[in-house]
């Protein structure tokens, strides 16, 4: 298989396995999309990471098959690719990308799914379509530039131009960057942390602040408050301020 997932201890570990680059080619797109939605799916799997290996996220869509498609078959295709990102997007639990060597096209698109992005120090990311004569078609025209505001976003697309594991860190492409031997360690502790909160409020939150990303203040608000209000229901929020009257903040053990 291309990729696989792996769990152990409430983290459920998608893993690329394509050697040499991890390219992203139609079979491995639908398993990524098949894997997100068992993640999903799974009540053992609390927090998800995503990991290409030691030396490579992913460098991209699979440019020998891409090339052999022409219109009518991209038409065909270019939904079920964006969807099978958008599975991992969507999935309804903290994601951590763990990024170490080249994270290229559509390895960017990927990463840009997860929630929070550890970089390898060698790490390089980078949209560059534009020099194949494309655009991002697995929602890197959105995602990144809501992730890093349109103008930055626009450079990196415009150009093609990789950035360094610092630079991608100033402009807010990644959020943490570490010795490339401590990647996939600093991502599986951070996963398993929130692995250990509440499951439910955990979903919540990241659904509030998804929505009102991709919609208007007031439709956000309407999500968030009718979260807010549903989580009074759960087992979470009653074990949550018990333990914090009883005991004080930070001290709750949630199901």
């Amino acid at each position: 298989m291309t990729v696989n997932l792996e769990v152990a201890e409430g983290v459920g570990a998608i893993l690329l396995d394509r050697p040499p680059m991890n390219a992203l080619d139609v079979a491995t797109q639908d398993r990524l999309k098949e894997l997100a939605e068992e993640a999903t799916r799974r009540e053992d799997v609390r927090a998800v990471v995503i990991y290409g290996g030691e030396k490579v996220f992913a460098a991209g869509a699979d440019i020998k098959e891409m090339q052999a498609m022409d219109h009518t078959a991209m038409v065909l295709r270019a939904r079920a690719l964006q969807d099978s990102f958008t599975a991992v997007a969507r999935i309804p639990k903290p994601v951590v990308a763990a990024v170490t060597g080249y994270a290229l096209g559509g390895g960017c698109e990927l990463a840009l799914c997860a929630d929070f992005r550890i970089a390898a120090d060698n790490a390089k990311l980078g949209q560059p379509e534009i020099l194949l004569g494309l655009i991002p078609g697995a929602g890197g025209t959105q995602r990144l530039a809501r992730l890093i505001g349109p103008s930055k976003a626009k450079d990196l697309i415009f150009t093609g131009r990789m950035v360094k594991a610092d630079e991608a860190e100033k402009l807010g492409l990644v959020d943490r960057v570490v010795p490339a031997a401590d990647v996939y360690t600093e991502a599986r502790a951070w996963a398993a942390k929130l692995a250990q909160g509440p499951a439910i409020a955990l979903r919540a939150a990241k659904e509030s602040i998804d929505t009102g990303l991709e919609t208007e203040i007031d439709t956000g608000l309407a999500v968030e408050r009718n979260w807010f209000a549903g989580l009074f229901a759960t087992a979470d929020r009653e074990i949550g301020m018990r333990s914090f009257v009883e005991e004080g903040p930070g001290k709750a053990k949630f199901l």
